[in-house]
């Protein structure tokens, strides 16, 4: 794959890859405001296929970016299903990258793409080593065999695992006997397999199980929801415990729950929390929800906080930002965690947010209206600022095209010296387009899944302007690819 910045192809093969990248970024394969789920598998089927066969390396390093886990795992299946495309050198690199990954992904998301392996008949050896060695790497083989059984089943039979050594620290075979042969022992010595034993017979083991196990037990043995809810709570991770906190409580309204600390909880799902209450709520709990939030957003900014100077914001809360039944208020929850994120980043008091919907109260807003950006985006740039970040899905709609063409005559005609850096970052995934919507060709873009990821997102998005060179891209590829294998020589992309 050539990296030269001098050829028309060169500068292909960058656009092709910050394509590939947005889409990895945003897509999920799962409705969106504008666009069904067929129609976005058939995108994404069509674009993981092109940038595989066209530029494997590249596709291979883009595991070690800032993508969402559904392109992640399907990465990882288009390496492994083609392994014979592949060189010796593009393995040894590509096991690494698809280790570092595994290592990262939830642990149901790995049982699920083992079983996709099993059923495509994917088995070498490489395969196979990379079940074992993630397989070994689990800090609980019995908490996986109680919480993931059928998936750890079927990566057993796949990969000829032995339950001895790792899998099977004590060496008394349970595991073994609990996957496969599970009446063949009257009772266990590992606490948690014998309970899921006995949870089969004794309503009062149930509340042993992990929560998720247990649900499942507790609904076919008539236990109500919220008896069961409350007994578990103890148990429950703190993302169980906020995903079942309206059943706890009692709605979108009620007090907020003393067993969750929200101030620990990722910023963009945090902010999905705080969008799932009711206005009262919002406005009952507005000091503890704006710390949590500020907490959160001062942890994502890390050394980047106060850096930016002086930041504006445009931020689209509009009827759109409502996404779908799949993504219930994602594009908005990603717009109001940027709003904090780029408080932090900003200097002290340097911050100016404008909403679409001319909301001032950023706790209390909610997907409304038209997408007028191109007024927003002109009371931003009359502050003057250093940055300008528009978040929003791109649909500028009143009037159509007004963002754009402000964007252009403000490049072309009032700071061609870009003293004013924009950048565009867009958090729903274009089917039609294969790529996030644009509001400019003078804008660079990059798509968002995330609030956390937009510093790195921001660096990326400067490629698509085109002043860099596609050397420089690969060279921040190979960079990436560096840092997440743990390793100083060079990268995979060149």
């Amino acid at each position: 794959m050539t990296t030269s910045t001098g050829t028309d192809a060169g500068l292909v093969a960058a656009e092709d890859v910050l394509l590939f990248v947005n889409a990895a970024i945003t897509a999920t394969g799962q409705r969106e405001f504008r666009s069904t789920a067929y129609q976005q598998q058939l995108s994404l089927d069509f674009l993981h296929e092109y940038v595989r066969v066209n530029y494997r390396r590249v596709y291979a390093a883009s595991l070690a970016l800032d993508i969402n886990d559904h392109n992640a795992a399907r990465i990882v299946r288009g390496l492994l299903e083609n392994a014979a495309d592949a060189s010796a050198g593009e393995k040894r690199t590509e096991g690494r990258l698809i280790a570092a990954r595994l290592a990262k992904l939830p642990p149901q998301r790995v049982y699920r793409l083992f079983r996709e392996l099993r059923a495509a008949r994917v088995n070498n050896r490489r395969t196979r080593a990379i079940m074992r060695d993630w397989l070994a790497a689990r800090p609980d083989p019995a908490h996986d065999a109680v919480k993931y059984r059928s998936g750890l089943k079927a990566a057993a039979r796949h990969a000829h695992l032995g339950f001895e050594g790792p899998a099977d620290p004590d060496g008394s075979g349970e595991i073994g006997d609990f996957l496969f042969r599970p009446r063949h022992r009257p009772g266990y010595r590992h606490r948690l397999l014998d309970a899921w034993r006995r949870a089969h017979y004794a309503q009062g083991a149930v509340e042993e199980l992990p929560f998720t196990v247990a649900e499942g037990l507790a609904a076919r043995r008539g236990v109500k929801r919220e008896v069961f809810l409350e007994r578990m709570a103890p148990r429950m991770t703190r993302l169980e415990r906020l995903r079942t906190l309206d059943r706890r409580t009692g709605g979108g309204d009620a007090p907020l729950p003393a067993d969750v600390d929200l101030t620990v909880m990722p910023l963009t799902r945090l902010a999905l929390y705080v969008l799932s209450l009711g206005f009262e709520a919002r406005g009952a709990h507005r000091a503890e929800l704006t710390r949590a939030l500020r907490t959160a957003a001062r942890r994502a900014a890390g050394p980047h906080a106060g850096s930016w100077g002086r930041v504006a914001a445009v931020l689209d809360d509009s009827y759109s930002s409502s996404g779908s039944g799949e993504k219930r208020r994602r594009p908005l929850a990603v717009a109001l965690a940027c709003h904090f994120l780029l408080e932090a980043l900003a200097g002290p008091g340097a911050y100016t947010p404008l909403w679409t919907s001319g909301r001032t109260d950023p706790l209390l807003v909610r997907p409304w209206g038209p997408t007028p950006l191109g007024f927003r985006v002109l009371d931003a740039l009359e502050l003057g600022p250093d940055r300008l970040v528009i978040v929003s899905d791109g649909w500028d709609n009143a009037p159509p095209g007004l963002a754009g063409e402000v964007l252009r005559v403000w490049r072309t005609g009032l700071d061609p010296d870009r003293r004013t850096a924009v950048v565009h970052v867009n958090p729903v995934y274009d089917a039609a387009a294969f790529d996030v919507r644009r509001l400019s060709p003078s804008v660079p873009t990059a798509g968002v899944r995330d609030a956390e990821d937009l510093p790195a997102l921001v660096e990326l998005a400067g490629f698509a302007e085109g002043r860099t060179g596609a050397a420089a891209l690969y060279a921040y590829l190979d960079r990436r690819v560096a840092r997440f294998v743990g390793d100083d020589g060079a990268g995979a992309t060149s």
